[in-house]
């Protein structure tokens, strides 16, 4: 058994969530549910099929959202693991649409954060067994930084 992790490719701004699922239509699944989970989010998607044929299969509705997933799946190559890479939408607007997706099983990560996959390979191919999401923690919130974080929830909207 080996242990590996990937550096998802994505820009600063972009959001993204990972996950497990276990159907060839998991993709037209999760582009409905992207589609229809926020009016202006731009997408794309790719899922690692983990029979068959064993290929990327994608969807979306940017192109460079769109290759930029192809190439994480590809990177990542653990069967059954998907991947999604938007702009326009948090992934507090999205994630419970992606989740219902009835083929999803296990959501590892929804962020803008820089993320790495952790993997391990055997004989039979590649888990996922987590994700590095973000930086480590390095101390607690004061008064200070409480106000703050109370003033950037009124800004985007998320308390009065």
């Amino acid at each position: 058994m080996e242990m590996s992790a990937y550096e998802v490719y994505k820009k600063d701004d972009w959001q993204c969530i990972i996950g497990h699922a276990g159907f060839i239509k998991t993709v037209e699944d999760l582009y409905g549910a992207m589609a229809s989970a926020a009016p202006n989010v731009k997408f794309g998607l790719a899922f690692v099929e983990a029979s068959g044929e064993r290929l990327v299969r994608y969807e979306g509705n940017d192109n460079e959202l769109t290759e930029a997933a192809k190439k994480n799946a590809l990177g990542i190559a653990a069967g059954h693991t998907f991947i999604i890479l938007f702009t326009g939408a948090f992934p507090i607007n999205v994630v419970n649409a992606v989740r219902s997706v009835p083929e999803v099983s296990e959501i590892f990560c929804a962020t803008a954060n820089r993320v790495q996959v952790v993997m391990v390979s055997t004989d039979l191919g590649k888990a996922v067994i987590g994700v590095v999401d973000g930086q480590t923690c390095i101390g607690v919130e004061d008064e200070e930084h409480i106000k703050q974080r109370r003033e950037m929830l009124k800004k985007f909207g998320y308390k009065p």
